[in-house]
């Protein structure tokens, strides 16, 4: 996904769901001008990790 797309799940008021190499995971911020996010894994915030936006992937 491109690093806009994650700015706007990110400011969606409904879920959209996102994967990280097959995990599911919530975005809690976006750094555009490094193309990172850091998310965690639904269910376990403790599992915070910062990405490329590259990476993720919106489940349809």
């Amino acid at each position: 996904m491109n690093v806009h797309r994650a700015q706007e799940i990110l400011a969606a008021d409904e879920k959209i769901e996102v994967d990280l190499n097959g995990l599911a995971v919530w975005i809690d911020s976006v750094d555009a001008g490094k193309g990172l996010v850091k998310v965690h894994a639904e269910g376990n915030p403790a599992d915070a990790r910062v990405v490329p936006a590259r990476e993720l992937e919106e489940v349809h």
